[in-house]
């Protein structure tokens, strides 16, 4: 007997986008040890966690190391405290009404995102917009629900809706029958967002379509229009065909300590092989007490600050530094002559490369005339060829830099 592999992960095209710039820019600067390197690519944020965030941090730590408040396994579920300020402070306010169990406390929405696929059947059609976030692709095709790439850059089996500068990167409702949709907006990578009719238009659909969508609202603290909803169950009737996705990542700084959050609606149904409706909550709820031990209390307690009026201070600091970095990046690269989208109710700045250079060609350009690293837009889609994501998740001196060196460079 031999033991057989899960040959789905051969059909992986190329290693993980990150991993693969880390390969080159470690390389890069092996050859060139006095260059002076800025990171603007992966969305990693660059300030700390709010005091208020760290002052329960280590309260929750001291707790743990005393006998009558030591906690041992919590809920998988995650703990009433912090579901009930997640409820409380994201959805009363924007008039959704969700009961504690809806909730579910997770170490990353990265997790999740590329985890939910797991109560789905694998013969279900999944429909992504492109470009997109690696994880729902390539987590799908480690399940078995794709073949292998196609010369187009596009795996077998996945529906791709293209988000392009033809479109104003609006991607347009399916053509064909899918199951399963993935969205993302406030968008990573191209830092677009959908107004609330545009949403609607896609929550309608899933409706008319018995389609249900994984909205990823990981970037909903970037938004400043008031007409970008910040959850899709702002939308009427989402809660029956969308599952919602959130993180304390992006706006609290979490990166380093993971905390995130998934809403499964009880009423959301999919289907068995009889055609039975069968409720989504439990299956996910069977999968996180099977799979996952929970978050660690320190962790939630520290997450449960983010919600105080000190830590909401904190945080609105630290989302607007970022913002000014947008704006910065937008400016510049306008000045310069660069198309560019996003970095208005997002972080993320999606650049179209000049002259019809290709992402990779644009990302050495970028790293050996200027030291300046970014994501070439390829890494997130076929129709990500000829764009370039750039971050505002530097420091403020080191977009400034950046922008100083880029804008001195001819294309």
């Amino acid at each position: 007997m031999t033991v057989k592999i899960n040959e789905n992960y051969l059909l992986l095209k190329s290693s993980y986008i990150f991993a693969e710039i880390a390969h080159r820019v470690d390389k890069y600067q092996k050859e060139h040890p006095d260059a002076d390197v800025i990171r603007m690519g992966i969305g990693d944020v660059t300030r700390p966690l709010p005091k208020a965030v760290v002052k329960e941090f280590k309260n929750a730590v001291d707790e743990m190391g005393q006998a009558d408040t030591f906690r041992g396994y919590g809920p998988e579920q995650g703990y009433d405290f912090l579901i009930e300020e997640i409820i409380k402070n994201d959805y009363t306010p924007r008039g959704i009404k969700l009961d504690n169990d809806e909730v579910f406390i997770s170490d990353g929405a990265k997790c999740d995102t590329g985890n939910i696929q797991e109560i789905f059947g694998l013969d279900n059609v999944i429909a992504i917009t492109d470009p997109v976030y690696p994880v729902y692709v390539e987590t799908n095709i480690m399940a078995g629900r794709g073949g292998p790439m196609g010369e187009d850059g596009k795996y077998q089996g996945l529906v791709y809706l293209p988000c392009t500068e033809e479109n104003d990167l609006v991607p347009a409702l399916p053509e064909e029958d899918v199951d399963l949709i993935y969205l993302c907006f406030p968008n990573n990578p191209t830092g677009t967002a959908l107004t609330k009719e545009q949403l609607a238009k896609w929550v309608n659909y899933a409706k008319e379509n018995d389609a249900i969508i994984l909205f990823d609202a990981a970037y909903e603290a970037y938004i400043r229009e008031d007409n970008i909803p910040h959850s899709i169950y702002e939308i009427e009737g989402a809660k029956e065909v969308a599952i919602e996705f959130r993180s304390f990542s992006k706006n609290a700084g979490f990166t380093g300590t993971r905390c995130a959050c998934t809403v499964v609606p009880k009423e959301l149904m999919g289907y068995d092989g009889e055609g039975n409706p069968q409720a989504l909550n439990p299956l996910w709820n069977r999968r996180q007490t099977t799979k996952f031990n929970g978050v660690s209390y320190p962790i939630q307690a520290a997450a449960k600050a983010v919600y105080s009026p000190e830590g909401q201070k904190e945080i609105k600091e630290s989302i607007d530094y970022y913002m000014k970095n947008a704006e910065i990046i937008r400016e510049s690269l306008t000045n310069i002559g660069l198309k560019i989208y996003g970095g208005v109710n997002s972080p993320y700045i999606w650049v179209k490369t000049p002259n019809g250079m290709d992402s990779w060609e644009f990302f050495d350009t970028l790293l050996d005339k200027a030291h300046v690293v970014g994501t070439p837009g390829v890494g997130f889609g076929p129709s990500g060829e000829g764009y370039f994501r750039l971050t505002a998740f530097n420091t403020l001196e080191n977009t400034k830099e950046a922008m100083n060196r880029i804008s001195k460079l001819s294309f």
